[in-house]
């Protein structure tokens, strides 16, 4: 029936073009009879006395057309639709509302693309061979319209549904209006013939996205069939308010066109590929859905203008408040429903191949269509859209093919962690965690409260939201925790665990780099850090944190009120705040109680004590490192009170010495480096405390 539909559209179109080419037949009969000279070779390039004194005295006169064929073509037109062909010439004027005159327009201005004898036809009656197209004159005559009729005219100027629906263009402004030639855009002379492929100009910008549940967008579907056609969705999980848009479009009897408006954005041209949309959504009866409208307001807010005067229904998806500043008319303002850990289960298992199943049991997948992964636990705590959902699925499996292994969990977490946008790189230093809870050495009580923090970052969309524990206020559903001890304790490398027990990536903030002198700017530099570690699947280290969550003072100058408004500044934020947020400090007791109100946990990270250090003795100097039979660790860890960082860096330095003299590292060399360290400390060297390997390293 398809074809068939379409072999009857072709006819139809073939047939009123028939029309016209009967009247230019016509006007072109009447102009050779009123031509002294037809046959001269170079006619339209010069104008004799003679042919002057025609063009002033003889009268406009227009062919009459056969309405009687006109008739005939529609009423068969009009038993194909009954009998279900598709007519997508009749469509199209339906959709827009074209008159008849405008139609008409429409046509003279597509013969040329249908039947290239046009092009020299049009040339003769245009008296001009280098002007092969219809111009507003001439189309004006061919539709027995005097050039005088304002009406007319109108229909070739903007505000006309033809001009303005990008269905025919006019060329030349700077020449007078009635010698502007019209042309149709070759999407459309492609759609009339039934060819349905992108305009070229809009690949890359249009996107594919999921549909959302439909109990979800009926609301929605029922106000956009009620003649609600500009509506603002705001969403708080990217991709949730396109889902709804497009489901609520689906329901609405209509095709989605969804475009990305950041990548719009960064055209050059965005005014004009906002009318292709437009014209893209009226040929194949769609809505634009349209997301992310921040970035493309912020570069070119004239496009969002037209996207919201268009005559096509338009969703338009923010995760802002709508300012009634943007356009001149008011949308129809809803949310997108948050999606549950349930919705984004449902949707990690669609994308894997198992839409019914919850869960699929535990362990890492046999099979490339990931069976075997427990989705709800590996994937509960990524906070995704279902574009991205699909996106993360699809690099995981891009990333198998390079092994030829199966689906895993860990290819997973990795094709997530992908979905996080680059903006929090250019604020922060990111880490791709590499240590695990083996290479954590702390007391019980610190470990099992780092237990709890993992935990409380996995089930936090249970607790928080299904369980409702933090309703009303506005406050996000972050978790935040402060680790507080002395330098080279072990915070850095807990978050970096931590990270890494999740299956995301960590991102560290120096605090105190984005404090600036100049009034306001520090609170700039932390409202983007917070924005952007807002929409990433993070976790987020703000070191140094003493630098801004510092107690608050009594006000005695214009300095301590500043300072005052940073911290209350960042006690709001923080509320507002979703994500999982690390503060560490090495002076607790500068943090104000304020900000450890609305902490989530207190992890105290001691200096460690003679067992931990030999535990991070050994770490250090393990395999591969090659090591002499003299290494004295237990004396190490006795007689040396170093946290976990100087042990570190011990380990590093004698590395390099051992490197140096192309062997294994001995004891001598340990204690130099351990020298060294001391030195860097500004700590004394006592005999008493580094006993008979003093004397042996310096011998040496």
């Amino acid at each position: 029936m398809t074809g068939i539909a379409t072999d009857f559209g072709v006819h139809y179109l073939l047939g009123r073009v028939g029309l016209i080419e009967d009247r230019v037949r016509a006007l072109i009969a009447q102009r050779r009879q009123d031509d002294p000279a037809p046959d001269d070779p170079f006619r339209g390039l010069y104008l004799t006395e003679e042919a002057i004194q025609r063009v002033l005295t003889s009268a406009p006169a227009a062919p009459t057309s056969d309405r009687g064929q006109l008739k005939l073509i529609e009423s068969g037109a009009d038993e194909a639709e009954a009998a279900g062909a598709q007519i997508r010439l009749r469509d199209l004027t339906r959709r827009i509302g074209l008159t008849e005159l405008e139609l008409e327009i429409l046509l003279i201005a597509l013969v040329p693309d249908l039947d290239s004898r046009f092009e020299r036809l049009y040339g003769y009656l245009n008296d001009d061979v280098t002007r092969r197209r219809a111009t507003i004159g001439l189309t004006l005559a061919l539709t027995e319209s005097s050039p005088s009729s304002a009406w007319a005219r109108s229909r070739l100027a903007p505000g006309s549904a033809v001009v303005d629906q990008g269905l025919v263009l006019i060329e030349d402004p700077d020449r007078p209006f009635l010698t502007r030639s019209l042309r149709v855009p070759d999407r459309l002379t492609a759609h009339l013939l039934g060819d349905d492929t992108l305009d070229n100009s809009l690949c890359g910008l249009v996107v594919q996205c999921p549909a959302a549940d439909p109990a979800d967008a009926s609301n929605l579907a029922r106000a956009i069939l009620t003649g609600h056609d500009l509506v603002y969705v705001r969403e708080s999980v990217t991709g949730t308010g396109a889902a709804m848009g497009v489901a609520a479009l689906k329901l609405a009897g209509l095709q989605a066109l969804c475009v990305d408006l950041g990548r719009l954005a960064a055209q050059r041209d965005a005014a004009q590929i906002v009318r292709t949309l437009g014209r893209e959504a009226l040929l194949t009866k769609s809505g634009l859905v349209a997301a992310m409208i921040e970035p493309l307001l912020a570069a070119h807010p004239e496009a969002l203008r037209l996207l919201t005067e268009m005559a096509v229904p338009v969703i338009l998806i923010g995760s802002g408040t709508w300012d009634p500043q943007w356009a001149a008319q008011t949308p129809l303002i809803t949310e997108a429903r948050t999606p549950t850990p349930a919705d984004r289960t449902t949707w990690w298992n669609q994308e894997l191949g198992h839409p019914s199943m919850e869960t699929t049991g535990d362990g890492a997948g046999d099979t490339g269509s990931g069976s075997g992964i427990d989705v709800r636990a590996v994937t509960a705590h990524f906070v995704l859209g279902p574009q991205q959902i699909s996106r993360a699925v699809a690099a995981a499996r891009a990333a198998t093919s390079l092994t030829g292994g199966s689906l895993t969990a860990d290819g997973l977490r990795r094709g997530a962690r992908a979905q996080n946008a680059a903006g929090l790189e250019r604020l922060a230093r990111r880490i791709e965690p590499q240590v695990g809870w083996a290479d954590v050495v702390l007391p019980a009580a610190a470990l099992r409260q780092l237990h709890e923090l993992a935990a409380r970052a996995r089930h936090r969309d249970q607790v928080l939201d299904e369980w409702n524990m933090r309703p009303g206020g506005g406050r996000g559903n972050s978790v935040t925790a402060l680790f507080a001890g002395d330098s080279g304790t072990g915070k850095t490398m807990s978050a970096e665990v931590i990270a890494g027990e999740l299956g995301l990536d960590l991102y560290t903030v120096n605090l105190a780099t984005v404090v600036d002198k100049y009034v306001g700017e520090t609170e700039k530099n932390l409202e983007r850090i917070f924005a952007e570690a807002g929409g990433v699947n993070a976790v987020i280290l703000f070191d140094e944190a003493d630098a801004i969550f510092g107690k608050r003072s009594e006000v005695r100058d214009a300095h301590d009120r500043y300072a005052n408004i940073e911290s209350a500044y960042l006690l709001q934020r923080m509320e507002t705040f979703s994500g999982l947020a690390i503060l560490s400090t090495n002076l607790r007791s500068n943090i104000d109680e304020a900000f450890t109100r609305r902490l989530d946990t207190i992890i105290d990270f001691p200096s460690p004590d003679e067992n931990a250090r030999l535990a991070l003795w050994r770490r250090c100097l393990a395999p591969p490192l090659p090591c002499a039979d003299d290494l004295d660790l237990e004396f190490c860890a006795r007689a040396f009170e170093l946290s976990g960082g100087n042990i570190r860096s011990v380990g590093i330095t004698a590395a390099y010495l051992a490197a140096g003299s192309g062997g294994r590292i001995t004891m001598a060399q340990l204690i130099s480096a351990v020298q060294q360290e001391y030195r860097k400390l500004g700590r004394l060297i006592l005999e008493r405390e580094f006993g008979p390997h003093l004397i042996r390293a310096a011998s040496s």
